[in-house]
């Protein structure tokens, strides 16, 4: 696949693929984006999405807490200067969450960090919400 040049096994047992800009590939990516418009499309594209730091221990710990419920988020890992970019982009109109990154949206909204992500799961409202965007089935 042309603009594809790393292809990496993670410690998290994903794969990493790097794409560079191309217009020839149907995968192209949009220069033209801005950072806060691409990361608000993909809030808007998948149903429940991850947005980390490199190497996020939280993020890890977010993803297997999805993973034993049987859902596998979307996971981006945003760099360093892109994480403000996170903040612009919430839809909420409420007030900046103090951790930016990770943050994990569930059907477009944003859920929070890890320690907001596991009181919804512990309060049992978790389930139903992933139920309710059609990522879970019971």
């Amino acid at each position: 696949m042309h603009g594809a040049h790393t292809n990496r096994l993670r410690s998290s047992g994903g794969v990493r693929l790097e794409l560079t800009p191309t217009t020839t590939s149907p995968l192209s990516i949009d220069t033209s984006e801005s950072t806060e418009m691409r990361i608000q499309r993909l809030i808007t594209e998948n149903p429940v999405i991850i947005f980390s730091r490199s190497s996020c221990c939280m993020c890890h710990v977010m993803k297997r807490l999805l993973s034993s419920l049987g859902v596998h988020p979307t996971v981006i890992e945003l760099e360093e200067d892109e994480i403000h970019a996170l903040s612009v982009s919430v839809p909420d109109g409420g007030e900046e969450a103090e951790t930016v990154a990770p943050a994990v949206f569930i059907g477009g909204a944003r859920v929070g960090g890890l320690e907001s992500l596991v009181g919804l799961h512990l309060s049992g409202h978790l389930v139903p919400k992933l139920v309710e965007v059609g990522v879970l089935v019971l």
